[in-house]
């Protein structure tokens, strides 16, 4: 119960604070590209239900829908804006809308792409599957896009078993410098 209190007063500040930001990223991803500002990513949340996760538009509209490590030459994907979108992590704001509607919380495992079948299955056999997903984790401040699956799940477990709104403030701490310092982001 805290820890959704802590997620809707963090999102509303958060969507307050960015809302001109925001607008201006929405314009920018407009004007540079054809095709929607947003990109909703079906994605694997608490106990395997699927929902739409939004982002700011990084990629081409006709870019497969695969993990990015799995296209060949990714980067030949991207918008004229996607690469600072990416590496300021600035394509994930859109995210303060799953977590208002109950979908994400800040902290949690990333959820998986509806067709990460190894990642699903990983996780669901380690108990991983119960939680909420978030827009960062414990896995991400330990090598984000770098991580091979079982490294990812194994951090997932560890999240799972050392959870508490303590640990959660460290890991949004922890995102905050990694992500200023543009740490393990796949461009």
């Amino acid at each position: 119960m805290l820890k959704r209190c802590f997620d809707l007063i963090l999102a509303v500040i958060a969507l307050v604070v960015l809302a001109v930001p925001m607008l201006v990223i929405a314009l920018l991803v407009r004007l540079t590209s054809p095709g929607p500002v947003l990109y909703w990513s079906d994605r694997v949340g608490r106990n395997n239900v699927l929902f739409s996760m939004p982002k700011f538009r990084s990629m081409r509209v006709d870019t497969p829908a695969v993990a990015t490590h799995l296209l060949d030459e990714p980067v030949r994907y991207l918008t004229p804006i996607g690469p600072f979108l990416r590496t300021t992590s600035l394509d994930e704001l859109p995210q303060l809308w799953s977590v208002l509607a109950g979908d994400m919380s800040f902290v949690g495992p990333r959820p998986a792409l509806f067709n990460q079948d190894d990642l699903i299955a990983l996780r669901t056999a380690r108990g991983v599957h119960a939680l909420i997903p978030g827009v960062t984790g414990w896995a991400q401040i330990n090598g984000r896009d770098e991580l091979p699956i079982p490294e990812k799940v194994k951090l997932d477990v560890e999240y799972l078993h050392r959870r508490s709104f303590r640990f959660d403030l460290a890991i949004l701490w922890l995102t905050l410098v990694r992500v200023c310092r543009r740490d393990g982001v796949a461009h």
